[in-house]
């Protein structure tokens, strides 16, 4: 009797071939899930931003020059990251009233759709 113990070349690629087609099947819904914790980040981040905005002309009186303007002033601790573009190159939207400029609202500088079908950059 041969004691030879171990898996065959067949065995091997089988386990091999149904674990590629369980990594083909999962990869997606992974790929996807990083997506919706980054839409999730980017409307959180826009929220607070928006309410430090809000806040700061409720205590000024005028909309901030610039979100470093909001961070020198103690409202945000750092200027914030776009999750989808990774930059702070965010789209600034100005007021410009009563002789003075300053940024009323903001919004993501990607051109990406999300999941949604709507653009970033309109949120």
């Amino acid at each position: 009797m041969d004691d030879n113990r171990g898996f065959t070349l067949i065995e091997m690629m089988t386990v091999i071939a149904i674990i590629g087609i369980l990594a083909s099947i999962a990869t997606p819904n992974f790929m996807r899930s990083i997506v919706r914790a980054r839409e999730a980040s980017l409307r959180n981040t826009l929220f607070v931003v928006r309410d430090v905005i809000d806040q700061y002309y409720a205590d000024n009186g005028t909309y901030p020059e610039s979100l470093q303007v909001l961070k020198e002033n103690g409202y945000i601790r750092k200027v914030p990251v776009d999750p989808i573009t990774t930059g702070t190159d965010w789209i600034l939207i100005l007021y410009e009233g009563e002789g003075a400029v300053g940024i009323y609202d903001i919004h993501s500088s990607s051109r990406k759709i999300s999941l949604y079908g709507t653009p970033y950059n309109e949120w």
